[in-house]
This record gives C-alpha cells, sequence and structure tokens, in this order.
C-alpha cells in the first residue's frame, strides 16, 4: 500500500513509524518546511528511507501514485488538503480535528462517498486498551441504564507551546483548549453515551493566556437524546506539567472510570455483572511514553484493513464530524450565551471570538 505523510511536525513522529509497522510503502513526505522531514527522518533514525521529499503536497499528488495519504498539518488546512486528495480517489487519514467548519467537514464526507474512497479520523483514544473495555461494558449493556457521564482535562500549555508554530492559539486555524487538546475526550463521553445529542450549553475563557484570541477554559453541559446527562470541564491552565485526563460513567449497574495523566488507565470499576466485573483485572496502565499514546499504530492497522476490505473504517468520517460538532455547540453556545440545538448545520471557529 502506497501511503504519504503531509505535516512532518509533532505527531508526525507517531504516524510514520505507525505506517511502517504495519507494512506501508512510504513514498513520500511533504512539509512546506524542509527542515521538519530532515528532523524527522532525523529523529526517528530513518535517514536512509528511500522516499520522495516535496514542500508543495499538490506536486507530490501530480507525481506520487498513492493509495493512502495522512495529513498531519495545521488544523486548518486539514478540510482544504483532504478535498485535493480524496478528489483523486486516494483514501485519507486525517489528524483531528478533521476541519474547522461543519460545511468543510460535509464537504469532505461528501467527496469521499462520491469518489468511493475510506476517510477516517485520527481519534486515536477509541483504540486504547481502557476505553475498548469500557466500549465491551457498554456494548453488552452492562452499565444498565446510564445516569451522567463526566470528562475533565486538566493539562498545562504555556506561551513556549503555542511560540512553536503561529497558527496555534488563533481561531482562523487552531481553536483553543476544546478543540486541540480535549476533543479526545469529548469523542469519547459522545461515543459512551450514545451519540445523540439534543442541547449543549458551555461557557469559555482566557484566564492565563492573553496572548492568544482563544480559550483556555471551558465548562458545560450536554443533554444526551437517550437523557444522559454529560458534564465537561477542560483546561490548559493548570501549573507547570499536565496534571490528568478523566472520564467517568456512572450507571444503574456499573461504575467505570478512566484516569492517569492522559486517560490512559482504567481507575474504578465496579459491575454487577460478575463476567464484566472481572475485565477490571486488566486494568493495567499502558505504558504511554507521551500525551499521543500508544493507539496510532492500531488506526493505522485499521485503516489498512478497511482500504483491503472496502468496508468502514472504525473511526469513521461521520465520528469526525460528531467530535467537531461537540466542539462547535458549545462554543456557539457561548457565543450566543444560550443553549445550542443539536444538530448543528454550520458553524467555524472562524464564527467566534472572546
Amino acid at each position: 500500500m502506497r501511503y504519504a505523510l503531509i505535516g512532518c511536525g509533532r505527531i508526525a513522529y507517531n504516524h510514520l513509524p505507525s505506517a511502517l509497522a504495519v507494512g506501508m510503502e512510504v513514498v513520500a513526505l511533504c512539509d512546506i518546511n524542509s527542515q521538519a522531514i530532515d528532523a524527522l527522518l532525523s529523529g526517528l533514525e530513518l535517514q536512509d528511507l528511500p522516499i520522495e521529499r516535496y514542500q508543495d503536497y499538490r506536486k507530490m499528488l501530480d507525481s506520487c501514485n498513492l493509495d493512502m495519504v495522512a495529513i498531519a498539518t495545521d488544523s486548518g488546512s486539514h478540510a482544504e488538503i483532504a478535498l485535493e486528495c480524496l478528489a483523486r480517489g486516494i483514501n485519507v487519514l486525517v489528524e483531528k480535528p478533521m476541519a474547522l467548519s461543519l460545511s468543510d467537514a460535509d464537504n469532505m464526507l461528501e467527496m469521499a462517498k462520491k469518489q468511493q474512497v475510506m476517510l477516517s479520523v485520527c481519534q486515536q483514544n477509541r483504540f486504547n486498551d481502557a476505553s475498548q473495555i469500557i466500549r465491551s461494558a457498554l456494548d453488552v449493556k452492562s452499565f444498565g441504564s446510564l445516569s451522567h457521564i463526566s470528562v475533565q482535562v486538566r493539562w498545562a500549555r504555556d506561551r513556549s507551546y503555542y511560540q512553536q508554530a503561529n497558527w496555534r492559539g488563533t481561531w482562523e486555524k487552531d481553536g483553543g483548549a476544546l478543540m486541540n487538546q480535549c476533543i479526545h475526550g469529548l469523542d469519547l463521553m459522545r461515543w459512551f453515551a450514545g451519540g445523540k445529542i439534543d442541547r449543549v450549553y458551555g461557557r469559555l475563557a482566557n484566564r492565563y493566556h492573553p496572548y492568544l484570541e482563544v480559550e483556555d477554559l471551558g465548562i458545560g453541559y450536554i443533554e444526551f437524546s437517550n437523557g444522559v446527562i454529560g458534564s465537561f470541564e477542560g483546561t490548559t491552565n493548570v501549573f507547570e506539567k499536565d496534571l490528568e485526563e478523566r472520564l467517568m460513567i456512572i450507571g444503574e449497574r456499573g461504575t467505570a472510570a478512566l484516569g492517569g495523566e492522559y486517560g490512559q488507565h482504567i481507575e474504578a470499576w465496579n459491575f454487577s455483572d460478575s463476567k464484566i466485573q472481572k475485565l477490571g483485572g486488566l486494568r493495567q496502565e499502558e505504558p504511554f511514553s507521551s500525551i499521543y499514546g500508544t493507539s496510532h499504530q492500531r488506526v493505522y492497522e485499521d485503516c489498512k484493513r478497511s482500504i483491503e476490505e472496502h468496508r468502514r473504517p472504525y473511526v469513521s468520517a461521520q465520528d469526525g464530524r460528531d467530535a467537531l460538532e461537540l466542539v462547535l455547540a458549545i462554543y456557539k453556545s457561548h457565543l450566543d450565551k444560550a443553549p445550542v440545538s443539536l444538530p448543528l448545520t454550520d458553524f467555524s471557529t472562524k464564527d467566534m471570538h472572546l
């Protein structure tokens, strides 16, 4: 399977080894900064990898015969690049968020359907061992009726983080703490709670990052169509280092909580179902070496099988849109100073101001 990666920054250090690990043929790397390509290959000790290098992704697409492209550029360019690839009949894995507007996300879904190619969004936390154990309990209804679900992401991002690239912390190309750092937790909340949402109410603030346009704190409330209540708190204001990512599910016959610095292990597990209760013995912490976790390779394994078997990927384009919709609904609620009803037809980070 002939593969190329567009965007060779921080997250590329997870993408490229994953593509190689599942047996993809890495044909090309592309980044507007050629030094980023050099640094990536050097950092992974892959200097001898026989690849083409490009600074213009369109030239790469014109020159290379590709089966799959991964897009790991700034968030604001995801949709444009993905649409170019999809229109050429190339399967696409795009980093989260898949776009910064719902209209762009919808265009991506339509193009993938038209061209009959795979479009998956890199929401890799769904593949984590702990997330999969919770999913298995939900699938056999061991929680019973869910009462509520909560997410807290309490991390630290200082000025040096935002100075790594001029697009960070802007409404045009990034979004704030919820869009960038908390979208994984909000995606898991929506996935676990049942998906369909009636109303969202949220408030944002910028408390410690006055040099940014965007929020560093978001707090809110979600009403799911099945009656489940969701609450969230997401911030990048923790002093000095990341503290925790927590997700708790409370049901009539079971309680579970993800915990740890990045939500990587099961912190609480109590069920009336003895068979499901035994799964708690599998709750050892995954050896995460970074915030990005260990599941990118699982994403690539799934994408490869999805292409080969002509099936929907485990994290579909619609799943990516759902996560984007939730974040944008929170943003719109803050802007309107009122609850927002879903489905949301269109909204964009560019519509925001604080």
